[in-house]
């Protein structure tokens, strides 16, 4: 009987390698025999690096290649980090497994041994609205005697480390979960100031990857042995809120939630005009659509 090999498709990029490389041993380790061949495609997303997402398409740029070629068969599943998928999904497609959620906080990277001290602006990277939005508001804590400005910064992790090596900015957000995957967490060049995400809330989906394939496949149950329960539902919640906010990368919005014990806790950070809009919710697990609609009416 000829093995069934399940082709994976993926961005060329090292952190989306390395992450479609951890579905694949995943996939392998499920003790069906199966085995996974990757496939690289470049995105428009990471054609287009002079630019803000928003400028081009959104989130969606990192995700259209792939959805096409699996309508067309020539690949079996894609691999994304679930804060770059946009709310609709190509008809026949879906998110078919999740793996258990990596560090979801945003990270502030400076270069090792550096200081603010005498500054009277900092310079910090970042394309994204919703990091821009609270680093503003943080940093009248954090910095109270320096002005803090936002810079776009665009690209992989490394290019985004080397341009902050160079001096570019005095610091780059970055998320925790890709500079663990990369093995930078421990990496001496950089020092790291994490953000909880009570206060700094992370993009919806942030440290989960998720499993797009084709529905209605007859691999249902094979996928369910890769799946996790627990994360899988923080994504679908943090997934439906953004959808009953109808969210873009037109707004600055963060949404995470996460189990404490048998409730669902959310919080979320929105900005409409020139109001911030901040929830923090807890609901019962067979309440999560209630509690969606919760938070979504308390960011509107």
């Amino acid at each position: 009987m000829k093995e069934k090999v399940i082709r994976i498709g993926t961005r060329r990029s090292e952190l989306a390698v390395t992450q479609t490389n951890l579905v694949a041993e995943a996939i392998e380790k499920t003790g069906n025999g199966m085995k996974t061949e990757l496939v690289l495609k470049q995105t428009e997303g990471d054609r287009i690096l002079d630019k803000p997402l928003l400028e081009f398409g959104g989130k969606g740029v990192f995700v259209t290649e792939f959805e096409q070629a699996l309508l067309h068969g020539e690949i079996d599943l894609a691999v994304h980090s679930a804060k770059d998928m946009p709310m609709e999904l190509e008809k026949g497609l879906g998110i078919v497994a999740v793996l258990k959620r990596e560090d979801p906080r945003d990270v502030l990277v400076t270069m090792a041994g550096s200081s603010f001290t005498g500054k009277k602006e900092l310079v910090i990277g970042t394309s994204s609205l919703r990091r821009q939005m609270q680093i503003y508001e943080m940093g009248k804590n954090l910095w109270p005697d320096m002005e803090v400005r936002c810079e776009n910064l665009r690209g992989n992790v490394q290019t985004r480390l080397y341009k902050l090596s160079q001096g570019e900015y005095d610091g780059i957000i970055l998320a925790a979960a890709g500079l663990k995957r990369l093995g930078l967490w421990k990496d001496k060049r950089y020092q790291y100031q994490c953000f909880d995400c009570e206060y700094f809330v992370p993009a919806g989906g942030q440290g989960i990857l998720a499993v797009e394939g084709r529905l209605h496949s007859g691999m249902e149950s094979f996928y369910a042995k890769i799946h996790d329960e627990e994360t899988g539902l923080c994504l679908s919640l943090e997934r439906r809120i953004l959808k009953l906010l109808e969210a873009g990368c037109h707004e600055p919005i963060g949404i995470y939630s996460r189990l404490i014990g048998d409730k669902m806790e959310v919080f979320g950070i929105n900005r409409r005009g020139e109001e911030t809009k901040r929830i923090h919710l807890k609901g019962e697990l067979t309440e999560l659509d209630d509690l969606a609609h919760l938070a979504a009416k308390g960011l509107s």
